[in-house]
């Protein structure tokens, strides 16, 4: 009796990975092998990295608020302390964004506070 093998479904669990590795570097994206430890890899680096983007963001949006605060003569601390006090519902993504593109919303913001 002949051996029988899954070639259609073992074509298309290669195929998958080598469509995954399309634009990758050399036997990155010829061999399947290689190809496959490096979307193995990317997709290690993806999940990381999905975590890691919202603390990046998170810095950046604190240095904007110290940015704009700094400008009205507070520091970030004090003006996020003043905030929890007055109970204003404004999250620090919402905020950075009225200190880089708004000046004068956040002016109104810390004057509020004050």
């Amino acid at each position: 009796m002949p051996r029988s093998v899954n070639h259609v479904a073992s074509r298309r669990r290669r195929k998958k990975i080598m469509s995954l590795a399309k634009g990758y570097w050399g036997a990155r994206s010829k061999v399947y092998t290689v190809a496959k430890n490096a979307v193995e890899k990317a997709g290690v680096y993806a999940y990381r990295d999905r975590k890691t983007k919202k603390r990046h963001f998170r810095t950046l949006w604190i240095a904007r608020i110290n940015a704009g605060a700094r400008q009205e003569g507070l520091s970030y601390s004090q003006l996020m302390g003043k905030i929890n006090d007055k109970q204003v519902k404004l999250n620090r993504k919402v905020l950075a964004d009225l200190a880089m593109n708004h000046p004068a919303a956040f002016q109104t913001v810390v004057n509020t506070v004050r």
